[in-house]
This record gives structure tokens, sequence and C-alpha cells, in this order.
């Protein structure tokens, strides 16, 4: 190993400074915390996951109700193997529905079945509610603003890294 190769020649590592810290270990809890309370209220009163829950609100508010496989996934930024076998589970319990794209043999299409609509309408006055307290709750309407305009930079600044290591930048 050459010298520039030497970890001890690696330029210094800008550690986080003390407030950075803080509110890093914050969001570390708060953003692991919430999707667990949200995701245990839904098993409670409806027996859905929190993925259950976001696959069909997705593929509700999908365009004609359905969409590929590949593009659901990429939407809940999922991987393709962990979401066929999400909706393989799904499947077997009636809430959607998988076939064959007609204009593409080898692509597959997923859509809510009635079951999977009936679930989400019982599911989603209990959701909206859980997240309310969980969340918003705790934030004046001033706060909830700068709430939503901080996560909306942190997706953008995520999209644009995406498309950086993507090469579509």
């Amino acid at each position: 190993m050459s010298a520039a190769e030497s970890p001890a020649a690696a330029p210094q590592t800008p550690w986080l400074t003390d407030d950075q810290q803080r509110i890093w270990r914050s969001w570390l809890s708060a953003s692991s915390r919430v999707p667990a309370r949200l995701g245990h209220q839904l098993q409670q009163d409806s027996g859905l996951s929190l993925q259950d829950y976001e696959v069909l609100v997705t593929l509700n508010e999908a365009p004609g109700g359905s969409c590929r496989i590949t593009e659901l996934a990429t939407m809940l930024e999922w991987e393709r193997s962990r979401m066929s076998h999400h909706l393989n589970r799904m499947d077997k319990r009636g809430l959607i529905r998988r076939y064959a794209c007609p204009d593409d043999g080898r692509a597959q299409l997923v859509e809510l079945t009635d079951n999977g609509h009936v679930a989400l309408e019982k599911a989603a006055p209990g959701h909206v509610n859980a997240v309310r307290s969980v969340l918003f709750d705790a934030l004046s309407d001033r706060d909830a603003a700068e709430l939503g305009r901080i996560t909306a930079l942190i997706a953008a600044h995520l999209d644009n890294q995406s498309c950086t290591l993507s090469g579509k930048g």
C-alpha cells in the first residue's frame, strides 16, 4: 500500500458539531419511532402493516388503479425482490391482484382488489388520526410548515444525489 492509499493520508473527517450530533440523534429516534407507532396502530386496528398501507395507498392513487410492479417498487423505493415477496403475501390475503401486462408479456401489473379497497377505506381514518396524534399534535402550524419545508429540502437533496449517483444528473 502506498502512502497515498494509507488511512493516515486520507483527509480529515469533518465530524458533526455537538448541535448536529444532537439533531442527528433526535432525527434517528423520531424517524424510527414514528413508523413503529403508525405500524402498531395499523396492525392493531386493521391487520395491515405500514408497508401494506403504503402499497394500498400508492395503488389507489395510481392512474387507472394499477401499475407495473417495477414502477411500484420504484415509487416506494423498494428493491424489486422485496416488492415481489410483499405482493405475494398481499395477493394471498386478497388485497391485490397481479396479472400480465397486455402490451408486454414480460411485465406484470398489480391492482387493488375490492377487498383491498375495503381494507384501505377501513384503515384510513384510524391511520390519519394516528398520524395527527404522533406527528402533528406536537407541532404548531408554524412548526408543521417548517417541517414541511425542511423535509422537502431533504427529499430534493436525496433526489439530486440519486441522479448524480446513477449518472442522470
